[in-house]
């Protein structure tokens, strides 16, 4: 059986700093999380008249009936597959993105993204009935499921071991800008009749070009360029800025050696001394989802409507909240590799909880079928959105990006960001149902949820902080629960300073 890690443990030995190279290919790279939020934000179409006048007409004479309940008057679910068939495009093109990734660099990836998404913007602007705008969608899925499949895998694999954290999040910094953009956009634009709409569709082609652009210009990752067989110190040493990359390169090409024996990463994904990555993999995605987040970042002007807001305050309290969420992913870049990753979860997790608690005890007192509430009261949802953008936000991409061995990395990454986007497409397409169906209630639901992985985090994820890619495993073999789990590995004792606190 190959080795389960490296020979030895080399984190102490790593050199390296901040470079301009690393700098210039994370901002670039992180352009592909904009898009992705720009996709998100700009959902926000969906309430303007002119664009349900054209698309879904049925749904814009429920929105201006008085005898209907206001948590009722956007539940259709055409509506809802505007907003969550990209979802769905995105988890089945993922799965096709892995071997492009693997086989051809995570440059590959991020350039096929970016064609797609330039496909997709094109599109949307241009149609002129339902179908034209739901091929549009699918093209921006297909971008984002090889946009997310490799961009936060390039983030993580160029940052220096003791900066990953708050670099790798530079992918959450520009999807949290993203959808603060689009929302600026959809607010600027919501008085451009009858064609404002097609403009905010459109303009995402501007960060498509972008991607692209980058995508060629960008220098591959070491990690990539090793496992395929290019043994080339030069790349390591541009990124590192300096020529002591003996320990970091020797580790790098030992991974590699064991992930080119492993011929079916998927297959070897199930195997038992693998099983803690992929729970991890499956569970952070979907915990992020499950906290609501979407549900407000896709239908927040609904949200608002719903709750009796106008129009032109809908649009501006969605606008709020994107500024709040790319606020406090800043101040989880800051904190990340300091104060590590489970005190970031686990806090986040209890000011979520209280906040959704709060939005339900607001809306079952308050608010009724044809009540409205004081705009004040959507301060409680920016205080949510404050708590989710230093927490589960950055950190749901962020953990099952730094967690696999070379071996199945892309395959990790795939089975990261396909369970992301199918829960994403699932509450996409039922919130609007929900919302009908549970009234106040579908904050408790959320809420619930959150309590649940807060719970999960404090008892199964161990402490990732400053630990490099490589001895990721060795982290593992030594958690209070996954050691149960995992098959007897000779190891060294952790270095750094990590002891059983930091481990879990």
């Amino acid at each position: 059986m190959a080795p389960l890690g490296v020979k030895k443990e080399r984190a102490a030995e790593y050199k390296g700093h901040m470079t301009f190279a690393v700098a210039m290919a994370c901002i670039i790279a992180a352009i592909g999380g904009s898009i992705f939020g720009y996709d998100i934000g700009i959902s926000g179409v969906n309430t303007k008249d002119p664009f349900l006048q054209k698309f879904f007409p049925v749904v814009f004479r429920r929105k201006n009936s008085v005898s209907l309940n206001n948590y009722c008057k956007y539940d259709n679910q055409a509506l809802s597959a505007f907003t969550s068939i990209l979802y769905l495009a995105g988890q089945v093109s993922t799965l096709a993105a892995a071997p492009v990734t693997r086989n051809y660099g995570r440059r590959a990836s991020i350039i096929c993204g970016g064609i797609s998404f330039l496909i997709g913007a094109a599109l949307n602007a241009a149609a002129v009935d339902l179908t034209t705008l739901i091929l549009g969608r699918i093209m921006l899925g297909i971008g984002i499921g090889f946009g997310n499949q490799a961009v936060p895998l390039y983030l993580s694999e160029m940052a220096p071991a003791h900066l990953r954290g708050g670099l790798n999040m530079m992918f959450q910094l520009a999807t949290t800008l993203g959808i603060f953009s689009a929302n600026m956009i959809n607010y600027g634009t919501q008085k451009i009749k009858p064609w404002g709409w097609r403009l905010s569709l459109g303009l995402v082609a501007v960060l498509a070009l972008l991607m692209m652009i980058g995508g060629v210009l960008l220098p591959e990752t070491p990690n990539s360029l090793i496992e395929r067989g290019h043994l080339e110190r030069r790349m390591l040493v541009l990124i590192r800025g300096t020529e002591d990359v003996n320990a970091e390169f020797t580790h790098m090409a030992e991974a590699s050696e064991l992930a080119n024996t492993i011929k079916h990463p998927f297959r070897n994904i199930l195997e038992r001394r693998n099983r803690p990555q992929l729970v991890m993999a499956v569970c952070m995605p979907a915990f992020q989802i499950l906290t609501g987040i979407n549900s407000i970042l896709f239908y927040a002007p609904v949200l608002f409507r719903s709750m009796g807001f106008g129009a032109s305050w809908s649009l501006y309290s969605s606008m709020l909240n994107g500024g709040v969420l790319s606020f406090s992913t800043l101040i989880s870049i800051a904190t990340v590799d300091r104060l590590g990753r489970r005190k970031l979860l686990i806090s986040g997790g209890i000011q979520m909880i209280v906040c959704q608690v709060i939005v339900a005890a607001i809306l079952g007192v308050k608010f009724g079928a044809d009540k409205q509430l004081l705009r004040s009261y959507s301060i409680v949802i920016c205080l949510f959105m404050l708590a989710f953008g230093w927490s589960w936000g950055p950190l749901g991409w962020t953990v099952p990006s730094e967690i696999f061995p070379l071996e199945t990395r892309s395959a990790g990454q795939s089975i990261t960001v396909a369970v992301n986007l199918f829960f994403t497409f699932v509450i996409a397409q039922l919130f609007l149902s929900l919302l009908c169906a549970f009234k106040f209630a579908i904050f408790i639901f959320f809420a619930s949820w959150i309590a649940l992985m807060t719970a999960f985090v404090h008892v199964f994820m161990p402490e990732t902080k400053g630990v490099p890619i490589e001895e990721m495993v060795m982290l593992w073999s030594k958690h209070r629960f996954w050691k149960i789990i995992m098959p007897a590995m000779p190891t060294l004792p952790l270095e750094d300073g990590l002891g059983p606190s930091d481990i879990g």
